[in-house]
């Protein structure tokens, strides 16, 4: 069965003109220099990296509103450069949360209309506006009736998840779909996301908000200045340039007894562990674990801690972030 998503070696380059209209000259600005990957199903891919990375361009390809210079991308087998019919057939795309509405329209009578557009009609059509309007939450606060000049940004982000789901497509195709939203919004629409991805529903999605690629995606492909510097899941990113995880535990007692508890962690856990300051009567601990190794480690201190009586007052954990991933690597490549 082929994958969800499939982008192979694309390639695309824009001309633009700089320094003017008149003694301006022409450059060559290289969006796309040999990207690959795929999505699997059921998966949420990120494209993660900074504005003009090549993110927008990657994806318009994909959904068939690009001809790529070189290379081709397939959505279930079928190539968008070669079968875009086919392609848009299976596809959601949402590219702006306020691009191609009709702002004197309400929300339900955009929908009707791309509906239409999409071939659908009548109470099939009624039907489905219903749900998915049900789906994003616009029907709880009156969207569906409200023109979309009246709407906040939150409410058009719906909308346009909204329209990407009228065919109820089995790939979505969706670039920078929180951009902008408020905390409340953007928490709705990541958790949809995760719905319908467990529900089976591909999702390619572009960002460059950090946290919310490593709390949304499955796996993330970090791309600069048009090409994938680095792929995998959140995890082994943050492991690919961060080995270990810091805990930092500060206790009161003696120095004798923060070495008792240092030579049980390295003992029991067989991880690096020291006293990295002593003052007054307290001493902090730092231990070096592998990321997902935090919690059974701090547990362990937090135990032999309290077995000997000696009181921790307070204890932190600084885990590897994909912030530091994509410094490091683009600060690698100059």
């Amino acid at each position: 069965m082929p994958e969800a998503i499939e982008a192979i070696d694309l390639h695309k380059s824009y001309v633009q003109r700089e320094g003017g209209l008149i003694r301006g000259r022409k450059v060559v600005v290289k969006a796309l220099q040999g990207v690959s990957f795929s999505v699997g199903w059921g998966e949420i891919y990120g494209l993660l990296g900074p504005n003009g990375a090549g993110k927008t361009t990657a994806i318009k390809i994909i959904a068939t509103l690009l001809i790529p210079d070189r290379g081709d991308a397939r959505v279930a087998g079928y190539s968008s450069v070669h079968e875009p019919v086919e392609v848009r057939k299976l596809i959601g795309v949402m590219l702006s949360v306020e691009r191609g509405f009709f702002w004197k329209l309400s929300g339900r009578e955009n929908l009707k209309y791309f509906g239409l557009l999409y071939g659908l009609s009548g109470k099939a059509l009624e039907e489905r506006i219903n749900h998915v309007l049900s789906l994003v939450g616009l029907d709880r606060i009156g969207g569906g009736e409200r023109r979309f000049e009246e709407m906040s940004l939150g409410m058009r982000a719906r909308l346009g998840l909204a329209r990407a789901l009228l065919k109820d497509p089995p790939v979505l195709i969706l670039d920078e779909p929180t951009l902008g939203l408020d905390p409340p919004s953007a928490r709705v629409i990541r958790s949809l996301l995760r719905e319908m991805a467990s529900e089976g529903k591909s999702i390619l999605i572009t960002t460059h908000n950090m946290v919310e690629a490593e709390i949304l995606c499955d796996r993330i492909g970090i791309i600069d200045r048009g090409r994938i510097i680095a792929e995998g899941s959140p995890e082994e990113l943050k492991r690919s340039v961060a080995k270990y995880s810091s805990i930092y535990v500060t206790v009161s007692g003696s120095s004798a007894q923060a070495r008792v508890i240092v030579d049980h962690i390295r003992a029991v856990l067989g991880v690096a562990a020291g006293i990295v300051g002593e003052e007054n009567g307290v001493s902090k601990i730092r231990i070096l674990v592998e990321p997902g190794e935090e919690s059974k480690a701090l547990t362990a201190l937090l135990s032999r801690a309290s077995s000997l009586g000696i009181r921790t007052v307070e204890h932190r954990i600084e885990r590897p972030t994909l912030e530091d991933v994509f410094i490091r690597l683009v600060r690698e490549r100059g």
